[in-house]
């Protein structure tokens, strides 16, 4: 009970916050916050993999290098998109079947650590500054707190079947199946709000599509816990854990949203 308050106590102040600097601030300000929110995942990642002075400085080279590609030239989004979603997923599917303790630690850990924040932080800028970027990073928040909060409750009140024991125990079928239930009910009311002008179908269906990316996205942080031994990234959510722990939904869904923008907008 006191978990499920301090979430939601959290969500009260975090969230408004969030959607106002999405929705009204100046591009600059917007990009600064960003940058300095990714170099605050890569220190919970240096944290996280325990990599040391050295695994530090690999680190933030290797994160601040993949940001500056991915904001720098289209070429490196589309590239850094594709490769920091698949080798993550990779992790997690690894993770899942064959169970943490078999991935290399040290300075590979710390590297692939590198990755959540170098690689998926720039899509929130580059999706903002895309024609209704806005919007649809309006609608990628409103799908992953809607399916991550029914997921937490529904899961916890009546979740009986584990999704991948292996990445993390508390997660369940029916948690999933709300979660995505919960992101397609919040894109058919958000979407048309936003002005995205799309037929109820396709808001449907990329809406489902956003919260199993987001799924993806919060169990491919799980599995990156799992192998480096820790709960939480950090603590400056409470009730949340760290800013990866609430970020890599997010940003999985961000790049979806990019690309859709990018082919289809």
């Amino acid at each position: 009970m006191a978990t499920a308050r301090a979430r939601v106590l959290t969500a009260a102040v975090a969230l408004p916050l969030a959607l106002a600097l999405i929705r009204l601030a100046p591009s600059p300000l917007f990009v600064v916050v960003v940058v300095v929110l990714a170099v605050w995942a890569l220190a919970e990642v240096v944290w996280m993999t325990d990599a040391g002075r050295a695994g530090g400085v690999l680190v933030f080279l290797a994160g601040t290098g993949v940001l500056g590609a991915a904001l720098c030239t289209s070429v490196g989004a589309w590239a850094v998109g594709l490769a920091a979603v698949g080798v993550l997923s990779g992790e997690l599917a690894w993770v899942a079947v064959a169970g943490g303790q078999r991935l290399p630690r040290g300075v590979a850990l710390a590297a692939l650590g590198a990755l959540y924040a170098g690689g998926l932080f720039p899509y929130f800028i580059l999706l903002r500054v895309r024609p209704q970027g806005v919007a649809l990073l309006t609608l990628v928040l409103a799908i992953v707190v809607a399916a991550d909060t029914a997921a937490y409750f529904w899961g916890s009140l009546k979740g009986r079947a584990r999704l991948l024991v292996r990445v993390s125990p508390k997660k369940t079928v029916e948690g999933a199946v709300a979660g995505l239930i919960a992101s397609v009910a919040a894109g058919i009311v958000v979407a048309p709000v936003l002005g995205l002008g799309l037929r109820a179908g396709r808001v449907a269906g990329f809406s489902a599509a956003l919260g199993a990316m987001a799924e993806v996205g919060d169990l491919a942080g799980s599995a990156f816990k799992r192998v480096c031994g820790v709960k939480d990234s950090g603590w400056v959510f409470p009730g949340h854990g760290g800013l990866l722990d609430r970020a890599t939904s997010l940003a999985f869904a961000a790049v979806l949203a990019y690309y859709y923008n990018r082919v289809f907008l």
